[in-house]
């Protein structure tokens, strides 16, 4: 009979005990100049959907090979779904693996089987009887959207459709964690989007944990609960995809929202904005919009309270998941004392209030 045993783990684990923990990972490969991994030790929790992200090179598709010990590391602990897999046997950790599910860059299916039979292969791998193949293929099929590409074969398929068939191959033997790696780099905007739909029903309906490694910021702030950002094979910033947007910390990491969200101020605006008249300083702000007040009249406000002209310099309202934001960039005009008290005023409200280099955009 087909166990479950990613579910079952779960459970055992229950809410408290991470889904997946890697603590202090190495790993060199040999005549490399520097690690792959160095040193990198992160959690992900039941049911989170948890994305890493890099450059090329910054370590990623070593990372995750190394949670289903594909790539074992040459130090360090990957603990998933209650498991210490680094400290399994062969058969141990053959066993442990069908509670972990992947999907790859390039779909990697057999061209010389349907799609049912690409669904089915790990499952006459593991010895599965035919009648259950049959029946988990059946159930699989309209899970991902594919119920009338049962016989298709592989060329006859969309790149969204191969991955859709890469996706129920993944989920064959029911794991309670999936691994993603850069699962939607070879697609195009629009099956992209399908496809992170899909993950993100099938994270409901299945009460999966996904790791989904990417090079795209878009990809994160569409699907991702937390992400982590690799450089050189460690962790340089990581924590909620909302918080990382907002405030990130990391050069690396600025760059990688800037692409999603883009720069908020033209190029040359600055430059045209009018110079501050007699007894008057200009200030360039870039103020962020986020919790409890990212909906509050704000520009008016600071305006009428502390007598300031404020010119809009550019301005963009976003989402991250559910939760609202906005980014402005303004020019604040007045006496320095009343610039300075307007500004305290909005981060007593919790806005981020920073300073524009006069040269940006």
């Amino acid at each position: 009979m087909l166990d479950q045993p990613g579910i079952e783990a779960a459970q055992v684990a229950g809410a408290a005990q991470p889904a997946i923990r890697l603590t202090g990972l190495r790993r060199r490969f040999p005549g490399a100049p520097a690690p792959a991994l160095d040193g990198i030790s992160l959690e992900v929790a039941p049911g989170e959907v948890f994305g890493v992200i890099g450059r090329s090179g910054a370590g990623k598709s070593t990372l995750i090979r190394c949670v289903n010990l594909l790539e074992r590391p040459d130090e360090g602990r990957v603990e998933v779904l209650g498991r210490d897999l680094t400290a399994e046997d062969e058969a141990g950790l053959r066993t442990a693996r069908r509670g972990i599910g992947m999907v790859f860059q390039h779909f990697n299916l057999l061209a010389s089987r349907t799609v049912a039979g690409n669904i089915a292969f790990p499952l006459e791998v593991a010895g599965i009887s035919r009648a259950e193949r049959e029946a988990r293929v059946a159930e699989l099929l309209p899970l991902v959207g594919l119920a009338e590409k049962r016989d298709a074969w592989p060329a006859q398929l969309s790149g969204g459709q191969k991955q859709r068939v890469g996706i129920a191959r993944a989920l064959a033997s029911r794991p309670g964690v999936l691994l993603c790696d850069e699962a939607t780099s070879a697609l195009d905007p629009e099956t992209t989007a399908e496809i992170l739909a899909l993950l993100a029903d099938l994270r409901q309906r299945l009460r999966l944990t996904i790791l989904l490694i990417t090079h795209e910021m878009a990809v994160v702030k569409v699907l991702c609960d937390r992400v982590a950002v690799l450089e050189a094979g460690r962790v340089i910033e990581q924590g909620r995809v909302f918080d990382v947007f907002t405030r990130p910390r990391a050069a690396t990491t600025r760059r990688f929202v800037s692409e999603v969200i883009g720069h908020d101020v033209p190029a040359g605006t600055l430059a045209a904005l009018p110079e501050p008249g007699p007894e008057e300083v200009r200030r360039l702000l870039r103020v962020l919009f986020a919790g409890p007040h990212s909906t509050r009249a704000v520009i008016s406000e600071v305006s009428r309270r502390f007598g300031l002209d404020l010119n809009i310099v550019s301005g963009r309202i976003d989402a991250i998941g559910t939760q609202p934001f906005g980014i402005m960039a303004l020019a604040a005009y007045g006496p320095a004392a009343a610039v300075e008290a307007g500004i305290a005023w909005m981060r007593g409200l919790g806005l981020s209030v920073d300073d524009l280099a006069e040269g940006e955009g």
